[in-house]
């Protein structure tokens, strides 16, 4: 009887879909950590192991659904597809530096501060261009997945799996054909059963967002948080201008010609991942379960959009940039000309290519552009303390971004069903976009 009764409670549990459950996890985690205070810090240990299991996630699924992808789409498309998505992620950049920007010198934040001369700044120093470029080429392969060098990993397993792609192609041995037909099943399994370990972990991750979200509240309370309300406030209005505008209404609306809604509901789970962990890396293996599940986008253009978003397309990060670059300059008294402000776009948008899809990655670029500018970097160690919480909506603008661009570039490419998943339980459809 107990062992039923017991029973009985898991199943109405798992009756609740992981999306509610984990948004009240995060709330209940806030509020624990407000009330108890810095003994919920002891919590951080089951955080750091849901972050740890995701981590542990992202290679093998970079992996098997790359691969799988290569399968799926000839050498030439994917030269084309690669094309449209980096340009996309690159313009979505630049025009979240923009807003950042734009709503930054509407509110002013910083204004009125003071004490920002006793914060001590840890800076590390951001990579430049070319080493950019050149890592993404790995020296040793296996050794970039061994490190989780997700960039050096995409590359490898792109041209890899264009290598298998040919040669299935054009290869006359029917035995060699049949070896590459053999890899891509296993590769395919493989991605199966990636994602059903993606949902065990989400299991834990009730868990998880709850300790993590205690350990900030524990740690930060209300007076480290309200002396950055402002800054909190200007983010959160930019962040919420460049998704309704870009994402929702510019890419989904405009040019997919569907419902925002649809694309809203679909990405849920991913979005609030975001928000939880602040890490678009460790919310990738989520966010592709949303496209393939949910969106039902081919695993052609996400298995490769996705991946690569979660390393270069940083929106949230880079829109940031305008607005810690306002919030310096105003702590100092300064006001940053036109050509000032252009030149935190081109720093933002060059430098999120660098950037790992990883938690404080944001802090770095803003060393970056502070030096750019010839603001002090001691205001880096003054944002520092309530990072945690600007990186939250900067990862799920990022996240948001990449499933907007990726429902771009399908549509393009007629690579994803719109008559089924969300998009046809969403509100009526939107006058579809001219295709010409």
């Amino acid at each position: 009887m107990v062992g039923s009764g017991t029973m009985g409670y898991w199943s109405r549990y798992r009756s609740v879909p992981i999306v509610y459950r984990i948004g009240a996890a995060f709330v209940l985690g806030s509020l624990f950590g407000l009330l108890v205070g810095e003994p919920a810090t002891a919590l951080e240990p089951l955080g750091d192991l849901f972050i740890d299991l995701l981590s542990m996630l992202i290679i093998p699924i970079v992996v098997f659904t790359l691969i799988m992808g290569a399968r799926r789409l000839s050498p030439s498309n994917l030269g084309k597809i690669g094309g449209q998505v980096v340009g996309a992620y690159a313009i979505t950049s630049a025009l979240a530096v923009f807003v950042g920007l734009a709503v930054a010198n509407l509110i002013n934040p910083g204004r009125g501060l003071e004490g920002w001369q006793d914060a001590d700044a840890e800076t590390a120093e951001a990579p430049d261009i070319q080493e950019v470029l050149l890592g993404i080429v790995p020296e040793n392969p296996l050794g970039a997945m061994a490190e989780g060098e997700v960039l050096p990993t995409i590359f490898f397993v792109i041209v890899f799996g264009l290598a298998l792609a040919i040669v299935q192609e054009n290869v006359d041995s029917e035995n060699v054909r049949d070896g590459v037909e053999t890899i891509f099943d296993i590769m395919e399994a493989g991605a199966e059963a990636m994602f059903k370990v993606v949902w065990g972990v989400m299991e834990y991750g009730v868990i998880g967002v709850f300790a993590l979200m205690a350990v900030v509240f524990g740690e930060a309370g209300t007076d480290a948080i309200v002396p950055f309300a402002m800054l909190i406030l200007t983010l959160a209005l930019a962040v919420t201008v460049h998704i309704a505008l870009v994402h929702l209404g510019g890419i989904v609306a405009m040019l997919v010609g569907e419902s925002p809604r649809a694309l809203l509901v679909g990405g849920k789970d991913a979005l609030i991942t975001a928000l939880s962990i602040r890490s678009s890396s460790g919310t990738l293996p989520v966010t592709m379960a949303n496209a393939d599940d949910n969106l039902h986008i081919d695993e052609s253009v996400y298995s490769f959009s996705l991946p690569l978003g979660a390393t270069i397309n940083m929106d949230g990060t880079a829109l940031y940039q305008g607005v810690a670059a306002i919030f310096a300059a105003n702590l100092v008294g300064m006001s940053l000309t036109l050509g000032q402000q252009l030149t935190v776009v081109a720093v933002a948008v060059l430098a999120s290519v660098g950037a790992a899809g990883v938690p404080g990655t944001g802090l770095i670029m803003l060393t970056l552009v502070l030096t750019q500018l010839g603001l002090p970097l001691e205001v880096v160690g003054f944002v520092a303390g309530v990072d945690p919480l600007l990186d939250r909506l900067r990862t799920m603008t990022n996240i948001s971004g990449d499933l907007a661009v990726t429902t771009l570039v399908a549509k393009w490419n007629d690579a994803v069903d719109f008559t089924s998943g969300t998009w046809a339980a969403g509100d009526e459809a939107i006058a579809p976009a001219d295709d010409d």
